[in-house]
């Protein structure tokens, strides 16, 4: 975001929170050749990753599109502009809150019908390095063009076509890059070496130099004029099964041809005055940020009075999210592939129980914790519209630039997706997180996820829109800004820009901070008293973008962190 632009925002926020920003129902009357007319003016939201996705939202909404016309726009520029992460050769999670209906769109990827439990495995049974996350059999089969195609489907107002373009002219005339996209592009030189096409495609990129990228826009163009159809059967398919001859993939003409996005019922569960609702499996964000909250509510006497982040309230947490990752790491995966007990997961007495298991004072052992019952480069993006209906969209192409393969012809990076599955029972993947069989590798079958795009509803409308990336620290960040928006009184922006923290069961003492801001010296010799180690994460985990009601209008904050950009619109309607 331009100092401009934040300023802007920033004073936007302020006037909003003194009672002077413009109400979502103001009217103005205009005098025209002697006649009053009187205009709406109502106040829309957006918190997306980066200025071009921002503005091409807003345009979007101008226009008179709703949130997911604004959605839909955001995700194909993102795939031009934040293509660490932004995609259309990966996949995701959409939760929409349209005209009263809160549904969830999963538009995750697949294993293709050639993948088997024991692929990325040696003679030995060990697994091959890298073999999950570089490469052609790295890829699952991309959802985020279904995935896009659907939801515009059911609740998109203005024209596909008008939706698509905005991210084929960004493509064709070119961007200027983000100077820390450039530093990510030259810092995977050697990772991807030359066992992709990766660095042929962007060791271009210079600071200050438009760059564009004709191929992407050609498919763009297509997937505007043809919609799905080109995609998953026409000539973008034909370009990736062609791409997966050249680097030993196992995506096939019927495995595009058989994908389809799924509608889902969301999780929904009430807690304080709010109902949250967010992300099912093959999601494990959603049961985890439930659980998380719901806990905290249990321990709320032991909690009392503890600073934000002091070292005994990072212990309580961690022990928390022992239990959370244990359940996950146990019972989670495709639901279409294993029975998962939800309602159990997410019942008042099974969370209280789990709440009772926390050890106050000492790290719990892990063989106390047990489960209960008998994935860094994602991207978010939040946006409101002027009606007050709402998008929380996370998707994702996995590590780093994915597969680091990209589709001769045209143009997109896929994903490496296949190693969210657990490759081998008991073996981290690339977030040291370990998995069991309910997440083995099966044809056709979703990868677990920790993709969290979550929503508190009061009386059934939006009063928060939140979401973030960050592989398995996405549900751990969703719990601390939620938390530190209500129970510590923060802003948006606050809460957002705090440090953070993060737990996940293995290494049973390892709790890690954000790397650009940690927790103080006298935190870490605190808890390393207690028997922590307290370390950097190994990246800069979450990208929060939040978008919070105040009122009749609303507060969004994108993550300081990052490039994102945060923009309260005001929008105004003639009456019909």
């Amino acid at each position: 975001m331009t100092t401009a632009r934040f300023s802007s925002a920033l004073l936007a926020c302020t006037l909003l929170l003194s009672g002077c920003g413009p109400s979502s129902e103001q009217q103005s009357a205009a005098v025209s050749s002697g006649v009053a007319t009187t205009e709406i003016t109502r106040t829309a939201a957006v918190a997306i990753p980066d200025e071009y996705g921002a503005q091409i939202s807003e345009d979007i909404l101008r226009a008179g599109g709703n949130a997911v016309d604004a959605a839909v726009a955001t995700g194909f520029s993102l795939a031009v502009t934040f293509f660490d992460a932004g995609n259309i050769g990966g996949g995701g999670f959409m939760l929409i809150h349209m005209d009263g209906e809160t549904t969830f769109l999963d538009y995750r990827e697949t294993a293709p019908l050639a993948a088997h439990k024991d692929m990325y495995l040696d003679e030995n049974g060990d697994v091959i390095d890298n073999a999950s996350l570089i490469g052609g059999q790295a890829a699952g089969v991309p959802g985020t063009v279904a995935g896009l195609w659907e939801a515009h489907r059911r609740f998109g107002k203005l024209p596909w076509k008008d939706v698509v373009m905005p991210a084929v002219r960004l493509a064709e005339n070119g961007f200027l890059p983000a100077d820390i996209l450039i530093k990510d592009v030259h810092d995977v030189y050697d990772w991807f070496g030359e066992s992709t096409n990766f660095n042929e495609h962007f060791a271009a990129m210079q600071n200050g130099e438009l760059f564009k990228q004709p191929e992407l826009a050609k498919t763009l163009r297509r997937i505007a004029d043809l919609g799905v159809d080109d995609f998953y059967r026409g000539e973008t398919a034909r370009l990736i099964v062609a791409q997966m001859g050249r680097s030993n993939g196992l995506i096939t003409a019927q495995d595009l041809d058989n994908y389809r996005a799924i509608w889902r019922e969301p999780l929904r569960a009430d807690w304080r005055d709010y109902e949250i609702v967010s992300a099912p499996p093959p999601s494990s964000g959603g049961f985890a940020v439930i659980q998380l909250l719901k806990m905290k509510d249990y321990l709320r006497h032991d909690f009392e009075g503890l600073a934000h982040n002091s070292p005994q309230y990072i212990h309580l947490v961690a022990e928390m999210e022992k239990r959370v990752f244990a359940d996950r790491a146990e019972y989670l995966g495709d639901p279409a592939f294993v029975d998962i007990k939800l309602d159990k997961l997410i019942s008042e007495e099974y969370i209280a129980r789990r709440a009772a298991e926390v050890n106050l004072e000492q790290i719990s052992e892990l063989d106390g914790v047990e489960p209960g019952l008998e994935s860094p480069d994602t991207t978010h993006y939040s946006i409101v519209d002027q009606w007050g209906n709402a998008v929380s969209n996370t998707y994702t192409i996995n590590w780093y630039f994915g597969s680091g393969v990209v589709v001769e012809g045209a143009g997109f990076l896929l994903n490496n997706e296949m190693d969210d599955f657990s490759v081998k029972p008991g073996v981290p993947n690339v977030f040291g997180v370990v998995g069991n069989t309910a997440n083995e590798i099966q044809p056709g079958k979703r990868m677990l996820s920790s993709m969290s795009p979550t929503m508190l509803l009061q009386d059934n409308e939006v009063e928060m829109v939140l979401g973030t990336p960050g592989g398995s620290t996405i549900f751990t960040s969703v719990f601390q800004t939620i938390t530190n928006i209500l129970d510590f009184d923060m802003t948006p922006l606050e809460a957002v820009g705090a440090t953070r923290f993060h737990h996940q069961l293995l290494p049973p003492d390892l709790v890690t901070y954000s790397v650009t801001r940690p927790l103080p010296q006298e935190t870490i010799r605190a808890l390393g008293d207690r028997g922590y180690r307290l370390e950097p994460h190994g990246f800069e985990f979450g990208d929060v973008q939040v978008i919070l009601r105040n009122k009749n209008s609303w507060v969004p904050a994108s993550d300081p962190r990052d490039r994102g950009d945060a923009r309260l619109i005001s929008i105004a309607e003639k009456p019909d």
